[in-house]
């Protein structure tokens, strides 16, 4: 049985892997049937889905950051706080690139069993992504 201090070894290599482009270690921190209850349009179960997810998020922002500015865990979860910024170089979401520069947040809840990730939960600042790219007028 994983602890929490397992559970938080799991998540920093996934977050090296996100930040470094190293996909190939989702297979080590996420379970083959991973679920992501806020998936983006296309993007299936496990490690694969999170592959296509970073994938299609460094295509858009090629020196996208993200980094984790709080957590809270317990033994099966992790709770985290993080920011996310980068340049908008590759087409998103159907939009050209703008070249604009992005920060914004988000707060995810991971649930891990035997030291992988087994589902995710997430909200990020989708509208004031948007409002920084120019593409939603801001109010």
């Amino acid at each position: 049985m994983a602890t929490r201090e397992d559970n938080m070894v799991a998540l920093q290599r996934f977050d090296i892997a996100v930040n470094s482009g190293n996909y190939a270690a989702f297979n080590d921190v996420v379970a083959p049937n991973a679920i992501d209850h806020n998936p983006v349009p296309g993007q299936v179960s496990g490690p694969d889905g999170y592959r296509y997810f970073f994938t299609e998020l460094h295509s858009a922002f090629p020196d996208a950051k993200i980094s984790v500015d709080y957590t809270v865990a317990d033994d099966d979860n992790i709770a985290m706080a993080y920011t996310l910024t980068g340049t908008h170089q590759g087409p998103f979401m159907g939009f050209a690139p703008t070249g604009k520069h992005v920060k914004i947040h988000g707060v995810e809840i991971c649930k891990f069993a035997d030291g992988k990730l087994v589902e995710r939960w997430g909200s990020s600042d989708q509208l004031g992504l948007l409002e920084q790219l120019g593409l939603y007028p801001a109010h």
